[in-house]
């Protein structure tokens, strides 16, 4: 994975974008999750409208043998729908909040996609046949009269045109009371969990009226609250193990095998604040809003506000490694607090390999850090840059005296265009970015 900083090897170039390109966006297109299948051939988006888009990789083409095959629209569907909680009087929301996919089994596919209260497991599978030949009904459906039919025919199955569909096969409901936030599918493939502001429940893929509560820090007297979960992750090869992280920017290791309630953490990762750094600010840009295990299950991400964290399991006390994301805004955190910025949640993700990672910006930034070099990169998501196989040119940030060429400023920097979630294809150098109601693919430039 070297060449994230755009060295010899190869460099980041322009693949594709979706969306509309109009300027006034309708609040339900806005892109509120992206996944990568686990084979990186699907790429699921969902949206502040509740839909859910499956993209499929289209093989490359054998006349265009250096562009990788690119993503088209392979099914489209209403995941969660707008409703009324009429005890407490409360609107929820369509927004689906995360998409996890489950391992494929099949030639079908499985995946959960959550809003604030309702968790769905959803089937996608093709159909290419249909059945003709009915007994007791007609080729268009209508009821044939029993006492015409004076043989008995064998129904055959008839080719179609490739049809998707998707069908709702698990609905996990009524289980949490606060707005879920996470999701994550345990790696024995049974069982997944589900975290809310101050719960985690273990839920069976088989099981929708029942879930276990494996965490529970809501105290007797909701004044004494000093921290909420932020975001819950189970270990991709140890099926017992979970984190979490907080508000208060630390990370809870958890063992199943414990206790069946899981309030006494059996790791606590937390890096000890410099006093002499300390402002009004520091505990709301320490809040922790995506972890994440890397994939060999050693080492564990968290993304704060200014910083991407990288932990390793056996050392507790502070973070290998230490990535300043865009340090440059510390001088404008009383700005980003009152135009409510400093509460934006940034996710982060890792390479198929876990030798890079990737996480988002302002202004349609997003940055990425190679761990075996530290070199990173910041890119822009633009339609600027949108054309064909395009590179895309490493973008710099002015942070104060003389501007250089092609550096932009920190004072015009965008903060309604923001990167909050982005992806990264499990097996090649493809990434996925989502900006507001647009997705974009970037891969490497193969030369």
């Amino acid at each position: 994975m070297a060449g994230v900083a755009g060295g010899n090897d190869f460099q980041w170039c322009f693949s594709q974008v979706k969306g509309a390109i109009d300027e006034d966006v309708a609040e339900a297109d806005i892109i509120s999750t992206v996944e990568f299948n686990h084979s990186g051939e699907l790429l699921a988006t969902g949206d502040k409208g509740g839909r859910v888009v499956i993209f499929q990789h289209e093989q490359e083409c054998k006349n265009r043998p250096n562009l990788r095959g690119e993503y088209n629209v392979y099914s489209t569907f209403q995941s969660h729908e707008p409703e009324f909680d009429y005890l407490k009087s409360l609107e929820i929301e369509e927004k689906i909040n995360k998409i996890r996919w489950l391992p494929q089994q099949n030639s079908a596919h499985f995946l959960l996609s959550t809003n604030d209260k309702t968790i769905k497991l959803w089937k996608i599978g093709e159909r290419d046949k249909r059945a003709e030949g009915y007994n007791l009904k007609d080729e268009d459906g209508r009821l044939r009269d029993p006492f015409r039919i004076t043989s008995l025919r064998v129904p055959v199955l008839m080719p179609m045109d490739l049809m998707v569909e998707a069908s709702p096969r698990r609905v996990f409901a009524n289980a949490h009371t606060y707005h879920i936030n996470s999701i994550s599918v345990n790696s024995d493939h049974q069982t997944y969990l589900s975290a809310d502001d101050l719960r985690i429940n273990l839920w069976h893929l088989e099981i929708t009226d029942r879930s276990f509560n494996i965490v529970d820090i809501k105290p007797a007297n909701m004044e004494e609250l000093t921290e909420v979960i932020t975001a819950a992750e189970c270990h991709p090869n140890q099926c017992n193990v979970f984190v979490y992280s907080s508000s208060k920017g630390t990370i809870r290791l958890c063992d199943m095998r414990t206790a069946a309630l899981c309030d006494r953490h059996t790791k606590f990762f937390e890096e000890p604040e410099d006093p002499s750094s300390r402002s009004f600010f520091s505990e709301i840009i320490s809040s922790i809003s995506d972890v994440k295990f890397s994939h060999s299950g050693r080492y564990m991400m968290t993304r704060d506000y200014l910083s991407v964290k990288v932990w390793d399991l056996n050392m507790e006390n502070r973070p290998v490694e230490t990535y300043q994301v865009h340090e440059y805004l510390r001088s404008k955190l009383c700005s980003l607090y009152e135009n409510d910025c400093i509460f934006d949640k940034f996710e982060c993700c890792w390479n198929g390999s876990d030798s890079a990672i990737m996480t988002g910006s302002y202004n349609n930034f997003f940055r990425m850090f190679d761990r075996n070099t530290r070199k990173d990169i910041t890119l822009e998501a633009s339609r600027e840059s949108s054309k064909p196989r395009a590179t895309l040119k490493p973008r710099k940030v002015s942070t104060g005296g003389k501007r250089k060429k092609d550096e932009i400023s920190v004072d015009s920097l965008d903060f309604n265009k923001k990167i909050l979630h982005t992806a990264w294809h499990p097996k090649e150098n493809v990434i996925a970015v989502a900006a507001t109601n647009n997705l974009y693919t970037f891969q490497d430039k193969i030369n």
